[in-house]
């Protein structure tokens, strides 16, 4: 038995860092790591995509040069392997750059192996027993497989695997209209495969308001993407070298012939083969971890942090997740997730900024609104870099002022919606944004123009 002052199970966004707190505190901290040091972000999530998509970025922009006055000899050809190497670079610096931190932390011990619980304050890694007052859940979420009818026949990809794949797929079927999926498909488009989205839902990414949705789907259309809807019995056969996707939609072929299959249809904690009832730590219907606002447990000691809590499903929610428990623990704070304003994007291009609620949200709530919507036409930053698709909205409260939420569907919207998140965050009511005086020419410049033209919705 080996005793530590702290065990951290899991090394994604939130581990490491938390590590690096305990060691500057003098603690001894024991962190665990079955796989890949950075969890999803590092390895398969944000680096290797977003590498990816700029990547495709590139692609689409040389593919427009002459809209830019650029003239090429020819259409660009894609090095798949080339395209695949630079994102794994990204992948492997970043991964590399976490285990030389942790192990430079003098009271840290990195150890690789599964972590399964033995009680309360003992787990047990490969025979080997470590024990400690406090234990931190950092396991992370892994893609989710649906038991359609067929999926075990057939070869699948998830995230996880299509971030290596080193060949341009001639027509990709991507199932799951949302977030990680339309990423994927657009850009995969972009690097010149055929691609279908298949969405068992009536719209694309649901969570947004129809109007956004409805954008959304306009923008890859635009680019050739093949979007269907309404895939209620979704299912799989193989025909031939190649894979048959049934849709059963409401309009089109009922079967969809693909030669290779993306599932992004959602997440699933890992917390499935830890252990957590032999130290009675209680879970949700769907395995998340039930936690309070200071993210303890079930069991006194116990933590748990990042997407195993279903409380966010972001490498910054995970990381204000090792925020709140550091500042409650060693600083004396007494933080609260239900004090985080939550703001995310989506990465097709042009991405989605959003923070806050949506028109429908803020209906549903109560609340008396004032919105107010641009069309990126009319910005003019968007008009100078020719990428003019989309638009901007802001939300408020009629009677007290406050901004509900806000989006951007439009370039630069990713970094442009922080001027809305941060007076949020401090409080602001609308005056303050109106009396900005942003830089031009900006997207960012647009918001004052926006409150002054919020109308009841």
């Amino acid at each position: 038995m080996q005793t530590f002052d702290a065990i951290i199970i899991g090394a994604g966004q939130a581990g490491p860092s938390l590590a690096g707190r305990l060691n500057d505190a003098g603690r001894t901290v024991a962190i665990i790591e079955r796989g890949h040091v950075g969890g999803t972000c590092v390895n398969t999530g944000c680096k290797p995509t977003k590498a990816l998509v700029a990547s495709a970025h590139a692609a689409h922009i040389a593919r427009r040069s002459a809209d830019y006055g650029v003239i090429l000899s020819g259409p660009p050809v894609i090095d798949m392997p080339a395209v695949m190497r630079r994102s794994h670079k990204v992948t492997l610096d970043s991964r590399h750059g976490n285990e030389t931190w942790l192990q430079s932390m003098p009271n840290v011990t990195l150890i690789r192996g599964h972590a399964r619980f033995e009680n309360e304050n003992t787990v047990s890694v490969d025979g080997q027993w470590l024990s400690a007052p406090q234990i931190f859940l950092n396991v992370g979420a892994r893609a989710f497989i649906p038991d359609f009818p067929g999926v075990e026949d057939v070869p699948f990809m998830t995230n996880s695997d299509i971030v290596m794949l080193d060949r341009l797929p001639d027509h990709l079927v991507v199932i799951g209209g949302s977030y990680i999926g339309l990423e994927f498909a657009q850009m995969y488009r972009r690097f010149g495969a055929r691609v279908t989205v298949v969405e068992k839902g009536p719209r694309l990414v649901s969570r947004e308001d129809e109007d956004v949705s409805a954008a959304i789907r306009d923008i890859l259309e635009k680019e050739g993407i093949t979007v269907r809807t309404g895939a209620e019995c979704i299912r799989f056969r193989k025909d031939g070298d190649r894979i048959a996707v049934g849709v059963d939609c409401t309009a089109g072929e009922p079967e969809i012939i693909g030669s290779d299959v993306l599932l992004a249809v959602g997440r699933r904690p890992n917390t499935d083969d830890l252990g957590l009832d032999r130290a009675g730590v209680k879970t949700d219907a769907r395995g998340y971890i039930t936690v309070a606002e200071d993210l303890s447990t079930s069991v006194s000691g116990i933590f748990a942090l990042g997407d195993c809590n279903g409380r966010g499903a972001f490498t910054h929610t995970a990381y204000n997740d090792f925020e709140i428990v550091a500042e409650n623990l060693l600083d004396g704070g007494n933080r609260r997730v239900s004090d985080r304003l939550l703001g995310y994007a989506l990465y097709i291009d042009p991405p989605l900024g959003r923070v806050g609620m949506t028109v429908t949200e803020a209906k549903k709530a109560g609340h008396s609104i004032l919105v107010a919507t641009r069309p990126m036409t009319q910005v003019g930053r968007a008009v100078e870099k020719g990428e003019t698709q989309g638009f901007m909205q802001i939300i408020a409260d009629a009677g007290t002022k406050k901004i509900l939420g806000a989006a951007i569907l439009g370039t630069g919207g990713d970094e442009a919606i922080h001027g809305v998140l941060d007076l949020m965050n401090a409080g602001a009511d609308y005056d303050t944004l109106r009396w900005a005086v942003p830089i031009h020419p900006t997207v960012s410049e647009l918001w004052p123009t926006l409150v002054l033209s919020m109308k009841p919705a």
